[in-house]
């Protein structure tokens, strides 16, 4: 597929050989309020991609309050750099925060950084900070995108110290897998730094500035996907051993030693993850210098997620375990028995040993004689109860009891519900595959209703679509006990929760249902048994995590599911 990142960008091509990270400087800010950029004057910090001057354009004079279409109220100004200013900003219609680029009209980049945001929105990846408008209006150029109040740039987690392994490994998985659908469609990032690599509140890693921050900057590159996978090889570089790949100091991080070359992660700091120092090294060392074992180079996003799949998947870290706080003795149980007393302890006259007195021996005689005319007289009476039953049994006809005897224990029968109807369930953004919802309970298991693919996984992304499922119509009011579900795809693993609603329309929020019973299995049957009984017609099944699978007629590679029957029991 030809490259559409220079043409999207449409900047000059004056790129050099040295490496785009090698000389990275700070990034506009995109989204994380508590971690706000300073930029320097000039990139020195970075390498290959080579940048434009702008000339004289001087920036345009905005001032906090400043409204943009009638809509975008400027709050705070975080960069103000060659002619562009970044700021964060409010839209009074959606009533949320929003990051704004501003730029005069006639600056030499403005058509550049226009194009640029327009293909990055195009691409409309949940993994990307999305360009939410882009606007020419009034000599002025601004570009509007997300602000994620909750996520924290790589740049500050590293400042507290190398990240843990299975956090390092996340990262490049879901960065590498990123920029290839990026690469796919066209569009390279030209900036990747640790400023522009966003870790969200869920643990989900979000790339900001794609083609954008390349464009603010002039930034264009003749091989836009070598360049983004030595980036890529710098930011894991970085997280395995808190330094900067290259010579020079960049983003908070100490550069390498001079004169001593590219050395590998594991080289610079004890204890680095082998199979990942190895995969930082396959994406910087382009030229065909790689790690010990000499695998050949990553040069592309895509050789590069190939790479990480062939590896052992790395697992999370166990729990820590905490020790109970040690017990602590009262004042009543504290004495010297085992430890030692802090003052003088004072003399403590020996008692009698119980009983051993004149009045106690007496009591010990007294009970020990009442005990025995008990248990005598309790035999007694058992005997002759006995011989009373014996004489009844014999006097008496035999009585015999069955199933329809009122007195006796019944146990309700099981009663399947009928589905009278079914409607796909959407939360947000585009249904599934709402045609094929009657396949769920139409006793044929061959036949089901499916989820599409995700990329994210097992547990799905709630910014992107927080789950999928059908809402069941029960005919009547019913009191369902337990649900019977068939799966398409075994694995780790599907999560389904069963819900009462009023309706089988998808305005009423999963939020405001009644939760009665819900699931996590690894293989392809699921059976719930309700929790909390209620009433109601409707019951929705909801699917929060689903495992991942191979592509086939109807979908890719990734984390989806479908179910093949459902059965309902009262």
């Amino acid at each position: 597929m030809a490259e559409r990142s220079t043409a999207a960008v449409d900047v000059a091509d004056n790129s050099g050989d040295e490496p785009l990270t090698a000389k990275a400087g700070q990034s506009t800010s995109d989204g994380v309020a508590q971690n706000r950029e300073r930029e320097t004057d000039s990139d020195e910090a970075q390498g290959s991609g080579g940048t434009e001057s702008p000339g004289k354009v001087s920036p345009p004079e905005l001032h906090s309050g400043h409204k943009l279409a009638r809509r975008y109220r400027l709050e705070e100004c975080v960069t103000r750099l060659d002619g562009f200013s970044s700021w964060r900003a409010v839209d009074e219609k959606l009533r949320r925060a929003v990051g704004v680029h501003l730029l005069p009209a006639d600056h030499p980049r403005a058509r550049s950084v226009l194009a640029a945001a327009r293909s990055s929105a195009l691409l409309g990846d949940p993994r990307f900070v999305q360009v939410l408008d882009a606007v020419e209006e009034n000599d002025l150029v601004y570009v509007v995108h997300e602000w994620l109040p909750d996520a924290t740039e790589l740049t500050a987690l590293l400042a507290a110290g190398p990240l843990e392994v299975h956090e390092a490994y996340q990262m490049v998985t879901q960065v590498s897998q990123a920029m290839a659908a990026a690469h796919r469609e066209g569009l390279a990032h030209l900036r990747l730094t640790p400023s522009a690599v966003l870790r969200t509140s869920s643990g989900q890693w979000r790339i900001r500035g794609l083609a954008v921050n390349a464009a603010l900057r002039g930034i264009s590159s003749n091989t836009p996907q070598r360049t983004d996978t030595e980036a890529i090889g710098a930011l894991l570089y970085a997280t395995l051993t808190q330094r900067w790949p290259y010579e020079s100091d960049a983003y908070g991080l100490s550069g390498l030693p001079k004169g001593v070359g590219l050395i590998a992660p594991d080289q610079v700091r004890a204890g680095v993850h082998r199979g990942l120092s190895e995969l930082a090294m396959r994406a910087l060392a382009n030229d065909g210098a790689t790690a010990s074992r000499h695998e050949s180079p990553c040069t592309t996003p895509e050789e590069l997620v190939k790479a990480i799949a062939e590896m052992p998947r790395i697992r999370p870290p166990e729990p820590a375990f905490t020790a109970p706080p040690e017990y602590q003795r009262t004042s009543y149980q504290q004495g010297s028995y085992g430890r030692p007393v802090p003052h003088a302890a004072q003399p403590v006259p020996t008692p009698t040993p119980p009983l051993q007195s004149r009045t106690g021996k007496a009591l010990k005689w007294t009970v020990s004689a009442l005990l025995i005319a008990a248990l005598g007289l309790g035999s007694w009476q058992l005997a002759d109860a006995l011989m009373d039953r014996g004489k009844s049994d014999d006097t008496q006809p035999t009585r015999t009891t069955d199933g329809n005897d009122k007195n006796s224990e019944k146990t309700k029968p099981v009663k399947p519900i009928a589905i009278k109807g079914a409607q796909e369930y959407v939360a947000k953004g585009s249904p599934q595959a709402a045609g094929d919802v009657d396949k769920t309970y139409d006793g044929d298991s061959s036949t089901y209703w499916r989820s599409k693919s995700f990329v994210d996984g097992p547990n799905m992304n709630p910014a992107f679509k927080p789950g999928v499922g059908v809402v069941y119509d029960l005919g009547s009011q019913q009191t369902v006990t337990a649900a019977s579900i068939g799966l398409r795809y075994p694995g780790d693993h599907t999560t389904i929760g069963l819900y009462a609603t009023d309706s089988t329309s998808s305005s009423t929020p999963v939020d405001s249902m009644t939760r009665i019973g819900s699931i996590t299995t690894s293989g392809t049957t699921a059976k719930i048994t309700v929790s909390k009984k209620v009433k109601s017609q409707y019951v929705l099944l909801w699917i929060t995590a689903m495992p991942y699978a191979s592509g086939d007629q109807y979908s890719n590679a990734g984390y989806k599911q479908a179910i093949t029957d459902v059965k309902f029991t009262g």
